[in-house]
């Protein structure tokens, strides 16, 4: 009994020190992580002189007038307002119009339906600055040039792809056997979709939302090219504090912070389901 003892004590001592290890290396991680996050929020709330002081200042009094300054001397606030315009649309359309598309592709056998899947599947793979001039051209022909319309019809060709490339896959996890059995007791496609599918396929929606936002979001290229004043959005007015030999680093990442601020908010508010959707398919 003690040879046996003492060799259950010396296996487990082992798999402590790993676990003490695993758990280093998961704050490591983290820190490697959130430092950049760290550094930007405090750097925001320094002064020019502390910014750019060297050895960096971690002890300093914090201010808000690099806010202040961005808020409403450089009209940031106008361009976040843009953002949100530009990405709670795009996001509400392409969840909107992709979700019955998933459905569909997930449910029904048509004509088509492969090649229909690969172009879903490899639009991502085009890159964007391929297709600027042409979407610039069209923009002009059509007067939608600096409109908060132009951007979300661009946005909407390239996250819709997503949404329905994400949540098919979350379709298809959904049992056919609940359909049958609704149609039986008389429900339409639409109810069945709207009523079963839909909420059971939700974790995908809730992840596709998060995406599109994201990219909506943080886009600059096209919003570069295709706003000038009016529909400026936040990532160009980030753009517009880099001249000549002036960097004001305060500025600068308090504008940095207030963008990514609201993608914080939206991802929060889907957290319960975006754990879920992220994670679908790892256990059957």
């Amino acid at each position: 009994m003690t040879t046996f003892a003492y060799s259950s004590q010396a296996v487990a001592r082992p798999r402590r020190h790993l676990h003490a290890w695993h758990l280093v290396g998961l704050l490591a991680i983290v820190l490697f992580a959130v430092f950049p996050f760290y550094w930007m929020v405090a750097t925001s709330i320094k002064t020019q002189a502390e910014a750019l002081a060297s050895p960096p200042v971690w002890l300093f009094t914090p201010h808000l007038d690099n806010y202040t300054k961005v808020l409403f001397e450089r009209d940031v606030l106008a361009s976040l307002g843009n953002s949100l315009i530009v990405a709670l649309s795009t996001t509400a359309l392409a969840v909107g119009l992709g979700t019955p598309a998933a459905y569909a592709l997930a449910r029904f056998e048509f004509r088509g339906k492969q090649d229909l899947w690969f172009w879903f599947i490899t639009n991502r793979m085009l890159s964007p600055i391929v297709v600027a001039l042409p979407v610039y051209l069209m923009a002009r022909t059509l007067n939608l040039i600096d409109t908060h319309l132009v951007l979300i019809l661009v946005y909407l060709t390239f996250n819709l792809p997503i949404v329905v490339w994400i949540c098919t896959d979350q379709f298809r996890g959904v049992p056919k056997d609940l359909d049958e059995a609704a149609r039986l007791s008389g429900a339409s496609r639409w109810a069945i979709f709207w009523r079963i599918a839909l909420p059971l396929a939700m974790p995908g929606v809730a992840v596709s939302a998060i995406f599109s936002f994201i990219f909506s979001w943080n886009e600059l290229l096209y919003a570069l090219v295709l706003t000038r004043t009016a529909a400026r959005t936040a990532p160009v007015s980030a753009t517009s504090f880099m001249s000549g030999y002036d960097l004001p680093w305060g500025e600068i990442t308090a504008t940095g912070t207030l963008i990514v601020f609201p993608v914080v908010i939206f991802a929060l508010m889907v957290s319960r389901h975006l754990v879920q959707g992220l994670t679908m398919g790892a256990v059957k």
